[in-house]
């Protein structure tokens, strides 16, 4: 139902403007050209094109064309509150309205002119409903986000624009409702000061979902770790908290306090990463050299997943061509991508594959060995019991709601954090006894459901394995479709293209 409405919602705006395009006398084709149609509607109204290219910055720009939207609606003579609320939430049937009844004639800038409302009580009205609408729809419908990272890569690429959709899931009541609109947690040009106020706080409450999140699902969600960080440049996520808690301070918060500029943000106000739900709730997970299994049988593998592999030729120099044809840069271009693999043989090179392409490369005649990259440090939980690796992992079960879970010495350190951070008790270990909420406690039973999110770019994702489950109160939405992308350029093959 939401992917639904969102691609109405989408299309509702050029078909809208097709039929009040002929009406304002402009060739109504050209409404379905992107920009250039808000282009022409910002001539035809008489507005300074100073507000065309407002909409180019990136996620405030969305919401200026909405504004330019109501702009073209007022007009046709529609100025009122109920006007302004239908052109915003359902363009897609009083945009074609406006535009084929024979009673709503086009009227132009002398029409609003001619308003009673001053021209800048109007422009104000106009931009203040824009903002309340657009902040609405980004709090319980969708959102746009972009791919800063390769954690994803290739199913999605480093400047793809998405549109999440966050009805999918059910749309949660925001932790903190008082915040500066279209930010998310530092206001606009500041590393200083948060863009939110934490004395006003809401209840966790997700309201109705339209689908049940499902395995597999690409999600967007607030990571569990940035509830705290380092606020100091090279830290925040890029170097959590908690690793550097553990890894430089062994683990004394005091000293760390001491000398590292230390914030907390509330759970909706910690950073969006964007994964793939690997597991729900009541699931298993577990890898062996690399390979995910969920419940003991192989898991799904997304065609444009990648990997580190090192691959040994008999001597002929990898080809740039060959190298471009499968999606991986040459050495010349990102030394990341590809590098001479140091070692006794000087014909051995780590490059990324794709799943996809992993047969195509087996068959290069001038291949002799492809053998995958196996990861060795340590992760999540970093306790005594488990000396698990980004590629040998498991088992772990992932909580469901409800579930009960008897407590040992082996599980406090994989589910202390559920227990605390995200469900809110005390939870200490006195030998093997444990204590919950100041009572002597042999099991647990859970009040929320937990998923597991991994990145499709296995060797260059910070994800699940290096912090543990999500909760289900992080949870934003999901990643649903790309509207656009580039690179040196629009990728036009990836722009209006769905996420699987």
């Amino acid at each position: 139902m939401g992917w639904l409405f969102l691609i109405l919602w989408l299309l509702g705006w050029p078909i809208g403007w097709y039929t009040m395009f002929k009406k304002a006398g402009i060739a109504p084709w050209k409404a379905f050209i992107p920009l250039y149609n808000t282009w022409l509607i910002v001539e035809k109204c008489d507005l300074k094109k100073t507000w065309f290219w407002l909409q180019l910055i990136p996620f405030a720009g969305q919401f200026i064309t909405i504004w330019i939207g109501i702009q073209f609606v007022m007009a046709f003579g529609k100025f009122s509150l109920i006007d302004h609320i239908l052109t915003v939430f359902f363009p897609f049937a009083y945009l074609p309205y406006v535009g084929t009844n024979d009673k709503i004639r086009w009227g132009g800038a002398k029409v609003v002119g001619m308003y009673k409302k001053s021209a800048v009580r109007e422009w104000v009205d106009a931009a203040v409903f824009a903002v309340v609408a657009a902040t609405l729809i980004r709090t319980f419908i969708f959102e746009a986000y972009v791919i800063p990272s390769g954690s994803m890569e290739k199913t999605l690429l480093i400047n793809d624009f998405l549109f999440v959709n966050k009805m999918s899931y059910g749309a949660r009541l925001p932790e903190t409702p008082v915040s500066f609109p279209f930010v998310h947690n530092l206001m606009p040009g500041s590393q200083t000061t948060p863009s939110y106020i934490k004395w006003v706080k809401l209840p966790y409450y997700r309201f109705p979902a339209t689908s049940e999140l499902r395995r597999n699902d690409v999600v967007v969600f607030n990571v569990p770790i940035g509830d705290t960080i380092i606020n100091e440049p090279g830290y925040g996520s890029a170097l959590p908290y908690y690793d550097v808690l553990r890894e430089q301070y062994n683990g004394n918060r005091e000293a760390l306090l001491e000398t590292r500029n230390i914030w907390v943000h509330p759970m909706d106000k910690t950073d969006n990463y964007i994964k793939r739900c690997t597991a729900i709730p009541g699931d298993t997970v577990k890898l062996i050299g690399g390979n995910l299994f969920i419940n003991g049988q192989p898991a799904f593998v997304p065609e444009d997943a990648q990997r580190d592999y090192i691959v040994t030729t008999n001597g002929t120099p990898l080809s740039d061509a060959f190298l471009k044809s499968i999606g991986t840069r040459t050495n010349q271009e990102d030394t990341d991508n590809l590098e001479l693999e140091q070692g006794s043989n000087p014909n051995q090179y780590k490059i990324y594959l794709r799943a996809k392409d992993i047969p195509l490369v087996e068959k290069q005649p001038n291949f002799v060995k492809i053998e995958p990259v196996i990861q060795d440090n340590d992760v999540f939980p970093y306790d005594t019991f488990h000396k698990w690796t980004p590629d040998n992992f498991g088992p772990l079960y992932i909580p469901k709601k409800g579930a009960t879970i008897t407590l040992t010495p082996e599980n406090f350190a994989l589910y202390q954090r559920a227990i605390t951070t995200y469900e809110h008790n005390t939870f200490e270990e006195h030998g093997s006894q444990f204590v919950i909420n100041g009572k002597p406690a042999t099991t647990y039973t859970f009040k929320y459901n937990y998923y597991w999110m991994m990145g499709d770019n296995r060797h260059r994702s910070q994800d699940s394995r290096y912090w543990g489950m999500v909760p289900e109160t992080n949870i934003v939405g999901r990643a649903s479709l790309i509207w656009f992308s580039y690179d040196h350029g629009p990728r036009w093959n990836r722009i209006f293209k769905s996420i699987h």
